[in-house]
């Protein structure tokens, strides 16, 4: 099974710290949620484990091997990262934007049968087959959110990455993202998401991380590392779990005065 790791990992913008002494070993065949306040890092946590950006310090891992040393072409067909405001810099068909995600398998000789069965598969998984003809900037936001997540799965990737993927869905298509998650993790594929809607981590992850001032203030089972204190500390809020008949919900209540400092 594959292996995603981080040690060390430290990122510094200007003075700021942003990640610090990062370490995580993440296996594929789950779902792990990261999540935190604003400016925790989780964005560039998710980045540097894309290998798309490079640590201060630290180093990240795909099955032992430095992704820093492997060529980009070949990362690119194990792990695929969805970020959470991609750029799509000119009109094209949703599909041709679909057939990129295809573009680290492509060769010379352009897309084959297999290339064309992964993006039609990608395209239903997304519910984006109806929008195959339609220029990308015709649709909605939503809409355009899950063309990019097709592009992602159409070259069927051993990790997925996404950021903050649920952000423009609407209800219904939300409960699809996080069933297509679920489905992904079964089959054996590493999904890692960044996530601010806290019952939605609890409901679909088995793993949640907890980042909080740039450091893992909490890692484990989301029933572990969801709980009120860790919440308190993280967030400044006062929450509690409620049972619903959709799963576990988490509940706001108030906000305390100000988030404690990672010990």
């Amino acid at each position: 099974m594959s292996v995603l790791a981080c040690e060390n990992l430290n990122v510094t913008i200007g003075s700021r710290s942003i990640l610090a002494g990062i370490d995580l070993t993440l296996s594929a065949g789950g779902v792990t949620a990261i999540v935190g306040p604003n400016g925790a890092g989780k964005s560039t946590l998710l980045t540097c484990l894309a290998g798309l950006r490079r640590p201060d310090a630290g180093r990240v891992t795909l099955d032992a091997a430095d992704l820093a040393g492997m060529k980009p072409r070949h990362r690119a067909r194990r792990l695929s990262y969805l970020p959470q405001t991609p750029e799509i810099a000119w009109p094209i068909a949703c599909r041709t934007l679909v057939e990129l995600g295809r573009t680290p398998f492509v060769g010379a000789r352009g897309q084959t049968d297999v290339d064309r069965t992964a993006v039609d598969k990608a395209m239903a998984a997304a519910d984006v087959v109806a929008f195959e003809h339609r220029l990308v900037d015709s649709l909605s936001g939503g809409e355009r959110a899950r063309v990019l997540m097709a592009r992602a799965l159409a070259g069927e990737p051993e990790w997925l990455l996404a950021d903050e993927p649920l952000t423009g869905l609407d209800p219904a298509h939300q409960l699809d993202a996080a069933a297509l998650f679920r489905r992904l993790a079964t089959q054996g594929v590493g999904v890692v998401v960044t996530l601010h809607d806290l019952s939605m981590a609890f409901r679909i992850s088995d793993r949640v991380v907890v980042l909080s001032q740039g450091q893992v203030l909490a890692d484990g089972p989301p029933d572990v590392a969801l709980r009120p204190e860790v919440l308190r500390r993280a967030y400044g809020i006062e929450a509690a779990r409620i049972e619903s008949p959709g799963g576990p919900l988490i509940d706001v209540l108030s906000r305390t005065s100000s988030r404690a400092s990672v010990e």
